[in-house]
């Protein structure tokens, strides 16, 4: 009996390490599959920065349209092109 005792006040240290073990076993699965999920999506934050950075390179585009042919217009003015700006517009 006196042998049984101390195993007995240990064994609840020991059960609590297992528990501890298992739970971490049965939980992985589950947080591999999450970060998963994450990495496969985009989070709106992600998606309006890719968005604003679209946009910047779309503007910078039109102004590069825009300063040709404002180029172009002042050699010649008489050019048919030379009305209204009919380019590229961001956004549209």
């Amino acid at each position: 009996m006196r042998k049984v005792l101390p195993v007995l006040a240990v064994l609840p240290f020991l059960v609590n390490g297992c528990i501890s073990t298992a739970t971490s076993i049965v939980k992985a699965p589950f947080q591999v599959a999450g970060k998963a999920v994450d990495w496969t999506t985009t989070s709106q934050e992600e998606s309006d920065r890719n968005y604003g950075k679209k946009m910047r390179k779309q503007e910078a585009e039109e102004g590069k349209q825009r300063k040709e042919l404002a180029k172009r217009c002042k050699r010649d003015p008489q050019r048919s092109e030379c009305g209204q700006y009919q380019g590229y517009r961001a956004g549209s």
